[in-house]
């Protein structure tokens, strides 16, 4: 009986210290359960363009149970940089504005023209039909994948003084994006416009390298424009969204259930900043004027007179794949 009971003994033991060095060592971890790291770069500081970015963020760590990480590097590179890091594959994601039809679809940049669109709604039937679509493609020969737009409001102007029409905004130095597209129409307005990269708009406009600028409200708000400049034209000129996208390479080796998920979060973070800017573009406006911003109507229309044929000359040279009438009717 004695024996039986040490052996026993011996036994539970034995058992202890496998089970103890088992622990010591770790669960094993299959290899498509390994934590996977994806990195989306915008050039902005804040904004609905790094709320969106956010909220996939949160979507895709949610939906993977944390085994996807996001990570955001925000307001650090310019527009330019991270596409062109996104589309080596330096970092993996980008949630930034649509220089990347201009660098990797150019004959599709009429979307971000401009006085090219109508208001967003026209936009997005664009976007979502033949010529979205064939731009989207385009997108794919050079490695990035499209996965949701951000509307991110009209685009305004911003000065130290009040512009009315273009005679107002002539020989001004407007500060652009280095986008020759842009630089073409406001020329044609009468405008001076320097290039200058996202990142260094609100020091342009402090040290006097600019005198103006035009962008969208978030992008106004987000930069503290209003400590810099007096005066909000609105102009209306421009439909601006923002684009999340992927390297497509990395996206086509993942798991299909990865691809699913960021597909998905991609759509859902589209719907909740577009709805958030559609119900919040107006909150915008006001806190600007609290901050001391003096609202301007302008005349409008002589603006976009002065841009037409500038306009068409794009569709004619490099806009090459429709029209801009076949565009408006639309």
């Amino acid at each position: 009986m004695k024996t039986m009971r040490l052996g026993f003994i011996l036994v539970m033991i034995a058992m202890a210290c496998f089970l103890f060095a088992c622990a010591g060592a770790g669960p094993s971890v299959k290899p498509e359960e390994k934590k996977t790291t994806i990195r989306i770069a915008s050039p902005f500081k804040g904004g609905i363009v790094v709320e969106a970015a956010e909220k996939f963020k949160e979507l895709v760590e949610k939906g993977s149970g944390g085994r996807i990480e996001v990570k955001i590097d925000a307001g650090t590179k310019s527009e330019i940089d991270i596409n062109k890091m996104n589309r080596n594959g330096e970092i993996e994601m980008q949630s930034n504005g649509t220089a990347f039809l201009e660098h990797y679809a150019p004959p599709y940049y009429f979307f971000t023209g401009p006085y090219v669109m109508k208001d967003f709604d026209h936009y997005m039937r664009i976007w979502n039909g033949k010529l979205g679509k064939d731009a989207r493609a385009q997108l794919e020969k050079n490695d990035l994948k499209y996965l949701g737009t951000i509307y991110r409001g009209l685009r305004q102007t911003t000065a130290k003084i009040p512009l009315y029409t273009p005679a107002d905004a002539y020989n001004m130095k407007l500060r652009l994006p280095p986008i020759p597209s842009w630089m073409a129409v406001w020329k044609a307005v009468g405008a001076d416009p320097v290039g200058v990269p996202l990142p260094e708009l609100y020091n342009s406009l402090k040290t006097g390298k600019a005198e103006a600028s035009e962008g969208d409200l978030p992008q106004i708000q987000s930069f503290k424009l209003f400590e810099v400049q007096s005066h909000l034209i609105i102009t209306n000129h421009l439909v601006q969204t923002a684009g999340i996208l992927i390297h497509k390479p990395l996206f086509d080796k993942l798991p299909k259930a990865d691809q699913d998920l960021i597909v998905k979060a991609g759509k859902e973070a589209e719907e909740w900043a577009i709805n958030k800017i559609k119900t919040g573009e107006a909150a915008i406006l006001v806190d600007l004027q609290r901050k001391g911003m003096q609202v301007i109507i302008p005349d409008a229309n002589s603006f976009r007179e002065k841009a037409k044929d500038a306009v068409n000359d794009l569709f004619k040279t490099q806009w090459t794949v429709t029209t801009w009438a076949e565009v408006l009717a639309q």
